[in-house]
C-alpha cells in the first residue's frame, strides 16, 4: 500500500495526468463546437486540437523544472523526452495519419471498382504543428498553476 500511496500523491504526475486530461477535454468541446457532433473517442484519441501528449509531457517538465529545479538533472531528461514526444507528434505521426489518407482513398477505389471490402486505416494519429504548440502552451500553463498551487 505504500508505493500506491507514494503514487497517488507524486505531484510531478499528477500534474502531467491533470494536463493530458485538460487536453482530451478540450478536444472533445472543440469537436463539439466546431462539428456539432458527440464524439466521445475525442475523450481518449490521437490527432486533433489541442496535442494532449504536448499537454502530457510538457505538464510533466514544467512540473519537475518547478520541484526539482530548471537546472536539475531531472528537469533536463523530462525536457529532451517532451521535445522528442512533440517531434515526434508533428513528424512521424502526422505523416503516417497522411499515409493512412491516400491509402483510404484507394481502397475507396479498390472496393468501388473491384468489390474489394474495405478496411478503413485511422487517419488522425499526428498532429498539425499548430496543435503541438497549443498542447504545450497549455501543459506550460498546467504546470506552472498546479505548481504554484501544490
Amino acid at each position: 500500500m505504500g508505493q500506491f500511496k507514494e503514487i497517488i500523491y507524486n505531484d510531478i504526475l499528477i500534474t502531467a495526468i491533470i494536463g493530458w486530461a485538460v487536453a482530451q477535454i478540450l478536444k472533445f468541446v472543440l469537436t463539439l463546437i466546431t462539428q456539432k457532433t458527440l464524439d466521445f473517442s475525442r475523450f481518449v484519441g490521437s490527432g486533433g486540437m489541442p496535442s494532449s501528449h504536448s499537454s502530457f509531457v510538457t505538464a510533466l517538465s514544467v512540473k519537475t523544472g518547478t520541484e526539482c529545479g530548471f537546472n536539475s538533472p531531472l528537469f533536463a531528461i523530462s525536457a529532451v523526452f517532451a521535445l522528442i514526444v512533440m517531434y515526434d507528434a508533428a513528424g512521424v505521426r502526422r505523416e503516417a495519419g497522411n499515409q493512412a489518407k491516400i491509402l483510404n482513398h484507394i481502397i475507396d477505389d479498390l472496393s468501388k471498382n473491384k468489390g474489394v471490402k474495405p478496411q478503413r486505416l485511422k487517419e488522425l494519429i499526428g498532429h498539425k504543428p499548430i496543435e503541438v504548440l497549443a498542447g504545450a502552451i497549455l501543459g506550460i500553463i498546467i504546470g506552472i498553476i498546479i505548481g504554484i498551487v501544490v
